[in-house]
């Protein structure tokens, strides 16, 4: 069985800082992490080889400090890795995102199954794999929050807002996982020294043979103009002590003096 999972660097969020003149994210200095989603994602592929057998390969879109996420993939059990970076790549939306990706596995070939994480948390459109489905013409299943594989066919769960449904789908196809699908694993040592010997290949645009008028800014529909923060509100705080019954009627009587009841 031979597994694409796709990771994405991303800023800590914790350390997103924005320029109040431009209204743009600083990126300079911000401390970079694998997408959190993604994680998972890599989990899900390294249990399925675990437990089927295969092949486990990493692909990313990205500067070349974008290698980094790769090497972590490569840490926690992934065989060899794709770093997909080139000018051309630049400034891409979603969609030219997701046929980048859908180029280099078709480059790579003879894949089974492609996973994502749900989502981004820089973009958070949870767009890229349905539209590299599209591009490769796969059958797709998105909120993935359990799988198993029997066969050929995969059975998956989705955790939906009022109900579980359950899906069957034929590989190859791409799957969509929620974060809520396990929890992702440490690299160990060992696996962090295998890491460096492992493949990690860097591709161009024409290296997977992508029509740089869909790649990046050219291939882009849709971009974002400006990024702000909300406006700061300073407001008084109250705090409440006592009994459950006691902070409830304290609760209460705040709300009447205020002709909210």
């Amino acid at each position: 069985m031979k597994i694409l999972v796709f990771v994405k660097q991303v800023p800590d969020t914790d350390t997103v800082k924005l320029d109040p003149v431009t209204g743009n994210l600083r990126r300079e200095g911000v401390v970079s992490t694998v997408n959190p989603a993604d994680l998972n994602a890599v989990e899900a592929a390294l249990r399925l080889k675990e437990a089927r057998g295969g092949t486990v390969t990493a692909v990313t879109m990205g500067p070349p400090q974008a290698a980094e996420v790769l090497k972590k993939a490569l840490a926690l059990g992934c065989d060899d890795a794709y770093l997909l970076s080139d000018r051309a790549f630049g400034g891409a939306d979603t969609l030219a995102t997701a046929y980048t990706l859908s180029r280099a596995a078709e480059k790579i070939g003879d894949y089974d199954l492609l996973l994502f994480g749900r989502n981004a948390v820089d973009g958070d459109t949870a767009q890229t794999g349905p539209a590299t489905a599209a591009f490769l013409d796969l059958p797709q299943v998105t909120l993935v929050s359990s799988l198993e594989l029997r066969d050929s066919w995969l059975y998956c769960e989705r955790t939906l807002e009022e109900r579980i449904e359950l899906v069957r789908v034929k590989l190859p196809a791409v799957v969509c996982v929620c974060r809520e699908i396990n929890t992702p694993r440490y690299p160990t040592l060992m696996n962090i020294m295998k890491a460096s010997k492992k493949p990690l290949t860097v591709w161009g645009a024409a290296d997977i043979e992508a029509d740089t008028a869909q790649t990046g800014g050219k291939g882009s529909p849709s971009s974002t103009k400006k990024v702000f923060e909300p406006e700061k509100r300073n407001t008084d705080t109250v705090y409440f002590s006592g009994s459950a019954e006691e902070m409830a009627a304290q609760f209460a009587d705040l709300l009447e003096n205020q002709h909210l009841l």
